[in-house]
């Protein structure tokens, strides 16, 4: 949880007052200057698509500092990767490619398990299947666009989360967003942590049902709001609800937080609402066999109603699923749109997955899975555990991959992303609409193909930049990172360092 310190608060209030007074200012310049202007659109009746306060953000801030944002790569994103060089001649109005790149620690990309670049095992599959199947079913599921890939891949995850049975869908945002009103409807309560996805909030939005949010991971407010909810019923009617789902993630992708999902389980069952898991994060990076956030904690699949996960994160390829019990897995199949009408799985992206889950499960004949494994949790809690003796802020949880670096003030952003640029550390800065207006924040992401020796040299960047800028909000402390050997695998047989 987030704790703005009450004088960052006030000069990060300052900032964003600076930049609203002068874009004001220059939007009524500018519209004394449009008096004298001829308008096309105006001539001939129409009105402006976007208005001035809907773009003001785009215009007046985003604009300013688009070349941190969207930056083009030109090879695999794996642990270092070529970042396209863009410049400006218009004040970042517009950006345009060089032709040039910059080879650079590569801090953004959710690779947690370094299936991103060419594997020794999965790639020569996927190319065999591109040979076999072509890039393309060029069908939905229901008509021509289900193979003999995909049939294994549903049966494979399903076995791998720990449920009777799957379903793929081609995006995995769509997968929150189309599965959630075929799932509830007018007359259901749907529960959403108060930092969902927003995947989740526009599936919810869209189902028809009433929404309800508690506090952030909090278990003490979830049992208060469905307490409250069960109790007045529906709007006006007040009758009971036809069903209730409860909404959380297993790692919060802009926190690095892991969902307290023992909790949430418990109070869900005593109140008879259904939990609906989130786990594109938690899927494949957590856990001692990578089966996400219900294997850390201990939590029995089979307590989850509805698990939810991507193949974009861990897996390096594309797409979601949904894994539940056959009766709701077979509605889905019957009454989703994602499902009936958008076009399957590309059997390349398919056989990637298949491949790198066996990697994981020790299938393919090494132990090259567990190694991964192994690596992204002693990455991570080394990463982590360094930052915060640098004296940053640093959210999130041991175990997460994912931890955001507090940088608050607007001016921070730009700067913090171009001094790592300049120093060959690729990182992704965040902020609003992504966040609250006032809580930009750095998400680094770190990966299983990081080496120590790469992680040092990012901690170093991060640390020198951070000094300069100013996001050290906390005391530093006295021992500095040093070099240290790789994970103990010893008892990972055939591990060589």
């Amino acid at each position: 949880m987030v704790r703005l310190p009450y004088t960052t608060a006030l000069t990060t209030l300052f900032s964003y007052g600076l930049l609203f007074v002068f874009g004001q200012l220059r939007d009524q310049f500018r519209k004394i200057l449009d008096l004298f202007k001829s308008s096309s659109l105006k001539e001939k009746g129409y009105a402006p698509i976007c208005l001035g306060l809907e773009d003001f953000y785009t215009r007046r801030l985003y604009l300013r500092i688009q070349d941190c944002f969207s930056r083009p790569i030109s090879s695999a994103p794996d642990a270092w990767f070529d970042v396209v060089e863009r410049q400006s001649n218009d004040g970042n109005k517009t950006l345009y490619r060089t032709g040039k790149s910059t080879r650079c620690l590569n801090l953004g990309s959710y690779n947690y398990l370094g299936f991103a670049s060419a594997d020794e095992y999965c790639t020569p599959r996927v190319i065999n299947s591109l040979k076999k199947y072509s890039p393309s079913t060029c069908s939905v599921r229901v008509d021509g666009g289900t193979t003999k890939l995909h049939e294994e891949l549903e049966d494979l995850i399903a076995k791998y989360v720990g449920q009777p049975a799957a379903v793929c869908f081609g995006m995995g945002y769509v997968t929150n967003s189309a599965i959630i009103p075929v799932l509830i409807g007018k007359g259901g309560l749907i529960i959403s942590d108060s930092l969902n996805h927003s995947s989740i909030i526009n599936g919810a939005r869209g189902s028809g049902a009433t929404v309800r949010v508690f506090q952030h991971n909090t278990p003490s407010h979830l049992e208060e709001v469905l307490r409250e909810q069960i109790s007045e019923g529906q709007p006006r009617t007040h009758r009971p609800w036809k069903k209730i789902i409860v909404i959380v993630e297993g790692i919060y992708s802009m926190e690095g937080e892991l969902c307290k999902l023992p909790e949430i389980v418990a109070v869900c069952k005593k109140y008879k609402a259904y939990t609906y898991l989130d786990e594109a994060h938690s899927i494949g990076a957590i856990g001692k066999s990578g089966r996400g956030l219900c294997e850390l904690l201990g939590v029995n699949p089979t307590d989850i109603d509805i698990m939810m996960g991507t193949f974009t994160k861990s897996f390096g390829s594309c797409g979601g699923y949904i894994a539940a019990s056959k009766e709701i897995i077979e509605y889905l199949m019957y009454t989703c749109p994602a499902h009936l009408y958008a076009t399957s799985m590309s059997p390349p992206a398919v056989e990637q997955v298949i491949s790198a889950i066996k990697v994981v499960l020790g299938e393919d004949g090494s132990n090259r899975g567990a190694i991964k494994l192994l690596q992204i949790r002693e990455n991570s809690n080394f990463f982590r555990s360094e930052l915060q003796k640098m004296g940053f802020e640093v959210l999130g949880d041991n175990d997460s991959p994912v931890m955001p670096i507090m940088l608050y003030n607007p001016a921070k952003i730009p700067s913090f992303s171009r001094e790592c640029l300049e120093n060959n550390v690729a990182i992704v800065t965040v902020a609003f609409p992504a966040t609250p207006l006032l809580l930009a924040r750095a998400r680094i992401c770190i990966s299983a193909s990081h080496t120590r020796v790469d992680l040092i040299k990012a901690l170093e960047v991060i640390s020198r930049v951070g000094e300069d800028v100013g996001i050290k909000y906390f005391p530093v402390e006295p021992m500095k990172p040093q070099l240290q050997p790789q994970p103990q695998v010893e008892n990972i047989p055939g591990f060589q360092h």
